[in-house]
């Protein structure tokens, strides 16, 4: 479209099919970055726990998930009767939303 010297081009279509790839992009690499802050956090006996921890995105719910198979895993993150808390999983999210949010908006940006 031309209105006088300027000259519009629509690239929304192009925007909008981006849009998905870039949001599970923005998905890993926040996954990838708690997943990491996990594994530092988690404590250490054999290192069978920290190893399992692993991220997974699910893109149809736009949507990234952190943690761990290990059997006792819970009991590790929210203690027992006999044994005091040592979270590791809910910290890795709560304790670096800014940053998630810069690494997503850094992504949705491209």
């Amino acid at each position: 479209m031309n209105i006088g010297s300027l000259h519009l081009i629509d690239n929304s279509d192009v925007i909008k099919n981006a849009l998905p790839e870039q949001i599970e992009i923005a998905l890993e690499a926040v996954g990838l970055q708690s997943e990491g802050y996990a594994k530092l956090k988690c404590p250490v006996d054999t290192g069978r726990l920290r190893n399992s921890i692993t991220h997974a995105t699910v893109k149809r719910e736009k949507a990234v998930y952190i943690g761990t198979n290990v059997e006792y895993a819970p009991y590790v993150e929210m203690g027992t009767v006999k044994q005091k808390a040592q979270p590791y999983l809910a910290p890795a999210v709560t304790e670096h939303v800014p940053e998630y949010k810069a690494i997503a908006e850094h992504f949705l940006k491209q």
